[in-house]
């Protein structure tokens, strides 16, 4: 049915030595090609971001065992290491991509680690992954102010347009932080459906703006990973990223301050 959840896998740098920055949320390529025979062997079907999409909208069934693969940022890792086991196995996925961070003249500095250049973004959409939105400079989008989050949004639609000639559908936010506020702008700009983080299994009934992931991480285990992506209802995955719900919980609380301090500054001035 098409109201199943759905493990939407999130990885970032998939590197033998990443950069200590970006080092807890990488996985070794040995880990990555793993993972990925773990799937094909237990019959998973994976689906690009606007295809679930797709799907959900129009309330029709889902393939068996269905599955997403995204990737953050833009690493080259993503083209050096995991496009040949998704070609293997003939995997569909998304990579979400922070156009001032990918290696060219849009080039802003800040970047984590080695980054994508844009041929190799191309080869990418070329062997059938989709290229999605993840900002431009990659800041948190619900600290922004409207013209700041409008130009984040827009820059990085445009940019990705006229770099493969078709623009993007998905977006995912930075960090994984949005807000009502955000996502409305979101939608607004083009984007027809958006993924957060949350580490919970995806569902229809979040909405296209505010779809759930799972972070696999440089210390995911084998047996981790294969009880998150088995899992039907969700709790194997609470009790495994029990931890990071907690500290989300928390941290908003101390982002919401930090927001309304700043809200409370701007209206002052």
């Amino acid at each position: 049915m098409s109201s199943q959840p759905v493990p939407v896998l999130m990885y970032h740098a998939v590197a033998h030595t990443p950069a200590l920055a970006t080092r807890e949320l990488s996985v070794a390529p040995e880990a990555f090609a793993d993972q990925m025979g773990v799937l094909a062997e237990r019959g998973f079907t994976p689906l690009s971001t606007a295809q679930l999409a797709a799907v959900w909208r129009r309330g029709g069934p889902l393939p068996r065992k269905p599955v997403l693969i995204t990737f953050d940022d833009g690493y080259e890792g993503v083209h050096g290491h995991a496009l040949p086991v998704l070609a293997k196995h003939g995997f569909a996925a998304t990579l979400f991509v922070s156009t001032g961070w990918i290696r060219g003249s849009y080039d802003t500095g800040g970047a984590l680690d080695t980054m994508l250049d844009w041929k190799q973004v191309k080869a990418l959409a070329a062997a059938g992954v989709e290229i999605g939105g993840h900002s431009h400079t990659h800041p948190q989008l619900d600290q922004l102010g409207d013209d700041a989050l409008w130009f984040e949004l827009l820059r990085c639609k445009e940019i990705v347009a006229d770099e493969l000639g078709a623009r993007p559908e998905s977006f995912a936010y930075p960090y994984g932080y949005s807000s009502r506020r955000v996502r409305r702008a979101v939608h607004d700009v083009g984007f027809a459906q958006a993924l957060a983080v949350g580490n919970h299994l995806a569902r229809r009934q979040q909405g296209p703006y505010a779809l759930r992931r799972l972070t696999v991480r440089r210390a995911t285990t084998p047996d981790e990973f294969t009880r998150i992506v088995e899992d039907t209802t969700g709790r194997a995955v609470a009790r495994t990223f029990a931890r990071d719900r907690a500290l989300t919980k928390g941290y908003a609380v101390v982002r919401r301050a930090r927001q309304a301090r700043r809200k409370a500054t701007r209206s002052r001035v």
